[in-house]
């Protein structure tokens, strides 16, 4: 590959780019570089060439232009093995450029503004830095192409390993990263301008909760040994920094694609909660559950719910994870178990068990779309982050919940969320008793979840996760020990079921909302 010579900065994210560019200089490379870039190269006591001073040419129209220039798409685009490409940039007096470093106007940054005009988004959008980008990309074989402050200090080691040179490798790495990078900058102004129209001369600002543009454009994180079965290939693909797909693995065996897939179920549901919880997750579906006010108790009553499905689970807490519970986990076996942190003495705990995956969770759950993929397309909805409003909601039999049916209820309804539909829920003081889930009759999911339950069901609290279509489902979980019951409400046949749950003696809540999960 040849030696980097010449080289173009021209950036917004100015961070590191001194000493990268001090690096450069000391391998005898002559730097070229525009405006407040030119300026901190020059504060930093570097020779800098100007655009200008190259092109002959002056920077204009309040620097929109400024390395649009022959002279500069010249020099970048000539292939060096070309002799015909040569001559023209030997005919016109024209050097070659054989590295482009360029980040692009913060678009995204200003888009976020919701109170953004269009004039201002208009002017963030970056003409000259895409330009460079791609141009310097197209030649990858002769010109490296940074666009990111994080590679500077791997690509100054190897240009100084090598006495100032980037290997075919390297030049094709940067390349496929330029072409990720402008096609994510372009899915940005996309997607943002798509929720702007013009009404007669002015323009209006219709941001939705969901885009009118679904750009899908995330990087992948890692490869997966295969998806949820052995002949399924697979990868993660990460965003931001926070969630499952950003956890941090500290001990265990890899993490698999269905290990994700629970991890972030189990996750989602320990989120839900403000004091100590802990759910265990199986498949999908809670098998455990509870809040209470130390973590470890949550974690007991979360096991003692289900203790043979627990076996091979995954385990999420809300809290660091402490000795106590730390001891406690460790009787059982489970693949994986997510916390925002582990003590030292959690860890040393934990770690003796050479294969159970152990991950650190930045954030709660963030409010983004849920997108589904289907034949010939995606589905794409906002998360469902509503949980029960006790103001609003409805008693709407002759009995009121007490105190502690309420907390019951709550808990309950918030647990019901995270369960398969058809969904039933059994609850008592912070503790998910057992759950009927993923039935096509509510009435079958009802009699399973109380079937199942190895705890007592007296006295408990029942969330459904739609409305009783008829009595007959009331009817199973009330004679299985429900006194009080929370649904949305909704059937044309509520009046039917609230008579029937006044004539059995209990109280029933009505939210207006359900929580289907399919």
């Amino acid at each position: 590959m040849p030696t980097v010579k010449r080289a173009l900065l021209s950036v917004t994210d100015k961070s590191g780019l001194a000493d990268f560019a001090k690096g450069l200089a000391a391998l005898g490379c002559e730097l070229i570089s525009t405006g407040g870039t030119a300026k901190l190269l020059r504060d930093a006591g570097l020779a800098v060439k100007d655009v200008s001073e190259v092109t002959g040419f002056p920077e204009m129209l309040d620097g929109r232009v400024k390395t649009i220039h022959p002279i500069i798409a010249a020099g970048v685009l000539a292939r060096r093995s070309v002799p015909e490409h040569m001559a023209a940039l030997e005919k016109h007096g024209i050097g070659t450029i054989d590295m482009i470093v360029v980040n692009l106007y913060e678009f995204e940054k200003v888009a976020a503004k919701k109170d953004a005009p269009v004039e201002e988004l208009i002017e963030n959008i970056d003409i000259g830095g895409p330009t460079m980008i791609r141009a310097a990309a197209k030649n990858f074989q002769d010109v490296a192409v940074v666009t990111s402050a994080a590679d500077y200090a791997s690509i100054l080691a190897e240009l100084q390993a090598s006495g100032g040179s980037l290997s075919k490798k390297t030049h094709w790495d940067l390349a496929r990263k330029a072409y990720a990078t402008t096609a994510k900058y372009d899915a940005a102004i996309t997607a943002r301008l798509a929720s702007i129209e013009v009404e007669g001369e002015a323009f209006k600002d219709e941001p939705t909760p969901l885009p009118k543009v679904l750009n899908i454009h995330v990087a992948q994180k890692q490869a997966l040994r295969y998806g949820e079965n052995p002949h399924q290939g697979a990868s993660l693909y990460a965003c931001g920094d926070e969630g499952i797909a950003n956890c941090t693995q500290i001990h265990g065996k890899e993490l698999s694609y269905n290990n994700l897939v629970d991890l972030d179920a189990a996750w989602q549901l320990a989120c839900e909660f403000s004091g100590p919880a802990v759910s265990i997750i199986k498949h999908t579906n809670p098998c455990g559950c509870a809040e209470q006010g130390r973590l470890v108790d949550a974690y007991l009553k979360a096991f003692e719910a289900d203790t043979v499905s627990a076996f091979g689970g995954v385990i999420a807490c809300n809290r660091e994870v402490d000795a106590d519970t730390a001891a406690e986990m460790a009787k059982l076996f489970v693949e994986c178990v997510a916390a925002p942190a582990f003590s030292q003495q959690a860890l040393s705990i934990l770690t003796a068990k050479k294969n159970v995956r152990l991950v650190t969770v930045k954030g709660t759950v963030p409010e983004e779309l849920v997108v589904k993929s289907i034949t010939g397309g995606f589905l794409a909805q906002s998360a469902d982050l509503l949980t029960i409003d006790k103001p609003a909601a409805k008693v709407v039999t002759q009995r009121q919940p007490s105190e502690a049916e309420w907390a019951a209820l709550e808990f309950a309804w918030k647990v019901c969320k995270h369960v398969k539909s058809n969904a039933i829920v059994y609850a008592r003081d912070g503790q998910l008793l057992s759950s009927g889930a993923g039935q096509m009759s509510r009435v079958f999911s009802a009699e399973i979840g109380a079937r199942k339950s190895v705890l007592p069901l007296e006295n408990c609290a029942v969330a459904s996760d739609a409305f009783f279509p008829f009595p007959d489902g009331l009817e199973v979980v009330v004679k299985n020990g429900g006194t009080s019951v929370i649904q949305p409400g909704g059937s044309v046949r509520d009046a039917d079921v609230i008579a029937a749950a006044d004539r059995l003696g209990i109280a029933m809540v009505f939210t207006g909302l359900r929580h289907f999960r399919h």
